[in-house]
């Protein structure tokens, strides 16, 4: 059975880290996944808990700066 994509239909992306932060995947992984196997997506979904919480970081510090 395939990987599923985690796209949630929240395409917005942070520039800075060129990631979507709906799915936490990059540009590229993103037009590149349905050629990708499915060892290499479940790669890119195990390491979507540490892309979330680094970009959660950035927004936290972000805000305690205004």
């Amino acid at each position: 059975m395939s990987v599923a994509s985690p796209c949630i239909d929240v395409c917005q992306f942070d520039r800075r880290r060129d990631m979507c932060t709906g799915c936490f995947r990059t540009t590229d992984e993103i037009r590149l996944w349905r050629k990708m196997t499915d060892h290499r997506r479940r790669e890119i979904l195990s390491d979507r808990p540490r892309r979330e919480a680094k970009l959660l970081e950035r927004v936290a510090k972000r805000g305690q700066r205004s």
